[in-house]
């Protein structure tokens, strides 16, 4: 079962193609969903990768790591609820 990541504090240069070959380079990557530019300077995106394996150690490769200028922060992400009807 794959796993989603956060990464926080990215330039707002930053690609899902730059994201890919990072965390490409630890596990196999599923998906990269950037967020929208919210503030002038930085933004968050969402990392899914194949197996929790992988994203543990794309955790401990890359939390407080240099993303081209900016101390960045992987964490797991949370999961959002979603609410059904009956």
């Amino acid at each position: 079962m794959s796993t989603r990541l956060y990464v926080s504090n990215l330039p707002v240069s930053a690609t899902e193609q730059m994201l890919t070959v990072r965390f490409g380079k630890i596990g196999s990557v599923v998906s990269v969903e950037l967020e929208p530019v919210v503030h002038a300077s930085r933004r968050g995106a969402f990392v899914e990768m194949t197996n929790s394996s992988d994203a543990y150690r794309a955790i401990a490769a890359l939390n407080l790591s240099d993303f081209d200028g900016r101390l960045v922060s992987v964490y797991l992400a949370l999961s959002a609820v979603r609410k059904t009807t009956s």
